[in-house]
């Protein structure tokens, strides 16, 4: 997989953390990678994974780990408030997103980007922003916070997509299906999106839109590659189908 990033061989609080999970998601879930080397081994990156599972985002912080760089996920402001939760994500770099007006969430987005450029740290965002509604699992629409991210200072927009995880826990599924063990999961991550010619439009929801749905149809593509199998023409919309989009974490 190349060489790791110092993110990854540098003492840090992902340490212990690592010593604790890696093991543990590991002995649920046998990871089968591939693209590795489409991921950034330094500087920032924005990396867009498809969402099924409440298991993913451990698979894809196990995959991430794997290839060399550590898995930063963004997270509710208000998480970052709480007693030792909150001290572990500043300390991992976590990035916080607020619930705000537009205006507000528009000047986070590029104070977070900068962040990311300035350390060199990638963040993982999942653009449906919660579990997909798509009655087979497909990636339904999309949300802008991803776009809008890598957009702001030109970072490398990362599609990503996995399947398997829902044999360790179903959408929806409370428990865990832990037997047998090491089930298999695949992971792909394809090339960057360009959205270059978008830049200057950053502001203009059409533009975020148009990326958007490159972000998706790229993730799509990943996926439907991993099923062997053709998605639906067109993305689930959870609104046409009166279908409450719960859990977003970004916009």
């Amino acid at each position: 997989m190349g060489s790791r990033s110092t993110e990854t061989t540098r003492p840090s609080a992902f340490w212990p953390v690592a010593a604790i999970a890696v093991p543990l998601i590991s002995l649920l879930a046998k990871l089968r990678i591939r693209g590795s080397e489409k991921l950034p081994r330094e500087g920032a990156f924005v990396l867009a994974p498809n969402h099924y599972s409440e298991f993913d985002p451990l698979v894809v912080a196990l995959a991430v780990w794997r290839i060399g760089r550590a898995p930063r996920f963004m997270a509710k402001e208000s998480l970052f408030r709480v007693p030792v939760l909150g001290w572990i994500l500043r300390s991992t770099g976590m990035v916080p997103v607020a619930r705000s007006s537009s205006a507000s969430a528009a000047k986070q987005t590029l104070m977070q980007s900068a962040e990311l450029v300035k350390h060199g740290r990638g963040v993982i965002v999942y653009p449906e922003g919660t579990l997909t509604r798509d009655p087979d699992m497909w990636p339904m629409r999309g949300k802008s916070g991803a776009v809008r991210l890598a957009l702001a200072d030109g970072i490398p927009l990362i599609p990503m997509a996995h399947w398997g995880t829902q044999e360790i826990m179903g959408r929806y599924q409370k428990g865990l299906s832990l037997w047998p063990l090491r089930k298999p999961v695949d992971v792909v991550i394809g090339d960057p999106v360009d959205v270059s010619d978008l830049r200057g439009r950053a502001g203009e929801a059409s533009a975020l839109n148009e990326a958007t749905d490159r972000l998706m149809k790229a993730i799509t593509a990943l996926l439907e590659d991993l099923r062997d199998e053709k998605a639906p023409a067109e993305r689930w919309n959870p609104s046409a189908h009166g279908q409450k989009e719960t859990g977003r974490l970004d916009s």
